[in-house]
């Protein structure tokens, strides 16, 4: 391959783009923050939401950034009617190839119901960051980034 077209290769390639975002009325935010900083050292470019979004603030904002990843992160319980709330929105406004990590005080229970709704990884305190970081470079659509 010539010079030229590896350069034209390399261009074509970003890094993945990813929205980190606390939904609802949760204050804790310093795991989101311990994430922002894992996915900004993989060479993630991170856009974070701030504190007590709404599901609709969340799908506008991952699409007026055009993110590969929406990174939800809930601790107050209410996950099971946020986090698909954003899926849907997404899906809606016709962005549902943009992957959706959740993570928080998540029950075994309700990982599979989130899963269904299209909310993948569903992550819960003590989970290794390169676990997370891992499932995101495995799961985010090829086609988005330019891979």
């Amino acid at each position: 391959m010539s010079s030229a077209s590896a350069q034209q290769q390399q261009q074509q390639k970003r890094p993945i783009r990813i929205l980190v975002s606390k939904l609802g009325l949760d204050g804790h935010d310093r795991g989101a923050l311990v994430l922002c900083r894992a996915f900004r050292d993989a060479g993630m470019e991170v856009i974070y939401s701030g504190l007590f979004c709404t599901p609709e603030q969340v799908a506008n904002m991952a699409i007026d950034e055009d993110v590969d990843v929406v990174a939800l992160s809930l601790l107050n319980g209410a996950h099971l009617t946020l986090f698909p709330k954003v899926a849907k929105l997404l899906k809606e406004k016709g962005a549902d190839d943009i992957l959706i990590v959740g993570g928080g005080i998540i029950p075994e229970s309700d990982r599979k119901e989130l899963e269904k709704s299209g909310v993948t990884g569903n992550f819960g305190p003590g989970t290794a960051l390169p676990t997370i970081i891992d499932h995101i470079l495995k799961n985010v659509k090829k086609g988005r980034t330019g891979q």
